[in-house]
């Protein structure tokens, strides 16, 4: 059995997968830090996780009361989302693995330190157990240089300011699994609390929305998406770059302009300020996909991920309408199984 591991800033979640990679079993704690909750199925409990060391701990107890102990594991797999320039496909973690994390902490500063913690962790509990990490970035490493490279003087670029993309996973899971339903060109669209758009070609990411860090593309749930350097430049002007960072990050997006980042809730509301901030998303990541739609030459169907994705028929039916001028594609619904993936990328490597 494989057990996938995914870390957040103030969550985890961990699911079991068997070799054949059928989910055994599935947990999470969020609210670390504080007063976490554990949930096991339908379990919910409530205990203190100061730390991630905490939560992991209280989280594979659970696991193990619901008859799934560590001890029975032959291997765990890792969500990573930054492997920079040199991880680009999924590793064993050694000492050498996690140096080359840390070194990417600069890049992704709200998500490799969860992860490197959940790794340190689970190495503590159980030292003899392989691990494996695998990488948001690493499904748009081998995008061609026109797509990743900004028009930035040369000593930056060699510092490793380039596009990147997220939410690899994600499009590697969707990839599995559509299987033959699979078109030679695919505009794909993760929408959630973080939204990203991809460009795929046979299987194989072409370009991406999101860039440096997370922060690029559409808007998204409290992420600005794409905005004028000189916007950013006055704000960290007027309030410091760590603010800048808070407000970009966590305060913007459909948060800033509805107060809520909850699409059920915004759909629910319906007064302008909501409806407005639905029509602003939906033109956004359709106008996003129209520009990768040129990196393609041309879309043979859309794909919706994400929970925004799966579950607003409104947002979907918003951005397709925009689309509707490229011949009305096929559209597929696919449900995000990130885990499922980890597990997958974990099998192969352990064998």
């Amino acid at each position: 059995m494989i057990l996938v591991v995914n870390a957040g800033s103030t969550s985890i979640k961990a699911e079991v997968f068997d070799a054949d990679l059928a989910s055994l079993a599935s947990g999470m704690v969020d609210g670390i830090g504080g007063r976490a909750r554990l949930r096991i199925g339908e379990t919910l409990d409530e205990s203190y996780a100061p730390d991630h060391d905490s939560a992991l701990e209280v989280l594979l107890d659970g696991l193990s009361g619901a008859g799934f102990p560590l001890g029975v594991m032959s291997g765990a797999g890792h969500r990573v989302v930054h492997g920079g320039a040199r991880l680009t496909r999924p590793v064993r973690v050694t000492d050498e693995t996690i140096a080359e994390i840390e070194a990417c902490v600069p890049l992704a500063p709200l998500h490799n330190p969860a992860n490197l913690a959940a790794i340190r962790a689970l190495a503590a509990a159980a030292p003899d157990l392989p691990q494996t990490a695998s990488f948001d970035t690493a499904f748009h490493a081998d995008n061609d240089d026109l797509a990743t490279t900004y028009a930035l003087p040369e000593s930056l670029r060699r510092e490793g300011m380039r596009r990147y993309g997220f939410h690899g996973l994600s499009y590697a899971s969707l990839v599995e699994s559509m299987g033959d339903r699979l078109p030679e060109r695919l505009i794909a669209f993760h929408l959630g609390g973080g939204s990203s758009i991809a460009a795929i070609r046979e299987g194989r990411s072409v370009a991406t929305t999101m860039g440096y860090s997370p922060l690029s593309g559409p808007p998204m749930g409290t992420r600005s998406g794409d905005i004028d350097a000189a916007i950013v430049l006055e704000i960290a002007g007027r309030r410091g770059v760590e603010d800048t960072l808070r407000f970009l990050n966590r305060d913007s997006g459909i948060r800033g302009l509805a107060g809520t980042a909850d699409m059920r809730e915004l759909e629910a509301r319906g007064d302008p300020a909501a409806e407005f901030a639905i029509e602003h998303f939906a033109y956004w990541c359709a106008r996003h996909a129209g520009s990768l739609t040129v990196a393609l030459g041309g879309v043979d169907a859309l794909a919706f991920t994400g929970g925004i994705g799966e579950n607003s028929a409104r947002v979907r039916d918003a951005i397709v309408g925009r689309m509707a001028f490229l011949g009305e594609p096929p559209v597929h619904v696919v449900p995000a199984d990130e885990e499922r993936q980890i597990a997958r990328d974990a099998l192969r490597l352990l064998g």
